[in-house]
């Protein structure tokens, strides 16, 4: 088979580390059968799970996942797992997916004691299958081509194994002739998978702290007494400043074309123009609104005179 998705948006590591650790060991103890240097027939033992084992043993309810039956069996175990682990891996996290993987295997573990009782239990099927399960749950429109060819969605590829492997099991438990492969394990991972996704895991915890991390500390500021958008002292005195401005603008000595003289009592001028001051002054220290009714009436009536005298 042939891994080929219909989003190609995201990117990943074709080889992400718990995926790559899990291959590695696996591979290690093959090897080590392989070459000799351990009987084949020790290291399963010595890794596998048999019934007695619960008095002894009971460690290898997480060893037996690790050791295989032969050549085929490893290689399909390890090629599922790098066909589906790096991206599920790299969506959660590397320790939440070793940590699925490896209860997922418990999983797998625990259908075999319930439902089995007797056999060496051993090969990574049910934390495998259970990869496979998670990945059709996620992305179960993406595609895989059977032998390079057949195009497969993976949610009908996953039940398709599913389907197989509960058919044989149930075979087994009601047949004499057993096939001698652990498909209840297999069911039981698979189980185990639909039981861990469906709860609050730890990957979602960790995609939480992952977003909370993201978000920038705050400072805390004093109480202000002033809200932000306040406007400043200076821009409530806008109004104030134009009324001045404007006004001096008005008393401000223009010069008098010499054709067209106009004559100006001087008294009253001088009269006017000393209100008219003694009012601004009062302007800028109190702004408008310290004006009395009366004294804004004289400046309108002032502002007016001088206007009209010019």
């Amino acid at each position: 088979m042939s891994y080929a998705s219909v989003d190609s948006s995201y990117e990943y590591p074709r080889l992400t580390p718990a995926v790559q650790g899990i291959i590695a060991v696996n591979v290690g103890i093959a090897f080590l059968q392989v070459t000799g240097l351990l009987n084949p027939g020790d290291m399963q033992r010595l890794l596998g799970f048999q019934m007695r084992d619960l008095q002894g043993g009971w460690w290898k309810a997480l060893t037996y996942m690790f050791a295989h039956g032969g050549f085929w069996h490893l290689l399909g175990n390890m090629y599922m797992l790098w066909l589906f682990g790096p991206r599920l891996e790299h969506a959660w996290s590397t320790g939440s997916f070793l940590r699925y993987y490896l209860i997922c295997g418990l999983g797998g573990w625990l259908a075999h004691v319930v439902f089995v009782h007797d056999g060496l239990l051993i090969g990574a099927s049910a934390a495998v299958y259970a990869v496979m399960f998670a990945y059709a749950r996620q992305w179960r429109d993406d595609e895989l081509y059977l032998f390079g060819v057949v195009p497969i969605k993976v949610r009908w590829l996953v039940a398709a194994y599913i389907a197989y492997d509960l058919t044989m099991g149930l075979w087994n438990a009601y047949s004499d002739v057993p096939t001698g492969t652990a498909h209840l394990a297999h069911i039981g991972g698979v189980v185990t998978a639909w039981l861990y996704l469906k709860t609050p895991s730890a990957q979602s915890l960790d995609r939480l702290r992952q977003r909370i991390n993201q978000v920038p500390d705050v400072p805390d500021e004093p109480p202000r007494a002033v809200p932000r958008q306040a406007p400043r002292p200076r821009e409530r005195g806008s109004e104030a400043d134009e009324v001045v401005a404007k006004s001096k603008a008005l008393v401000k000595p223009q010069p008098v074309p010499p054709r067209q003289p106009t004559p100006r009592p001087p008294a009253v001028a001088v009269s006017a123009g000393s209100e008219l001051d003694a009012l601004l002054d009062k302007i800028s220290a109190g702004g408008i609104a310290s004006l009395t009714s009366e004294e804004r009436k004289r400046l309108e009536e002032v502002s007016r005179q001088l206007k009209g005298e010019e």
